[in-house]
């Protein structure tokens, strides 16, 4: 079953990698969506694909990078829309 997940993580996950990390995993894992860095230091991420593959993105978000902390991630469900061809990193 396809689902989509909007995600906020906390700690220490900008300028050490943590968007790329994401992404890099995305792919393995074949999921759509986007990352991008905020602007109050969190990092934001829309997510779509298979349940089982959402949830291991997620475990990975939480363990984090190894260069970052993740202090606090708070995950959203959302209506699945299919709108992503991709998973890229976002510049806002």
């Amino acid at each position: 079953m396809k689902k989509r997940v909007h995600v906020f993580v906390s700690g220490i996950v900008q300028g050490v990698g943590y968007r790329w990390f994401v992404r890099k995993n995305a792919k393995i894992l074949n999921l759509k969506g986007w990352v991008a860095n905020l602007n109050d230091g969190r990092v934001e991420a829309v997510i779509e694909g298979e349940e089982e593959k959402i949830e291991k993105i997620l475990k990975l978000m939480k363990s984090g990078h190894p260069f970052a902390r993740v202090d606090e991630i708070k995950i959203s469900f959302e209506d699945f829309k299919g709108e992503f061809e991709d998973f890229e990193i976002k510049y806002v």
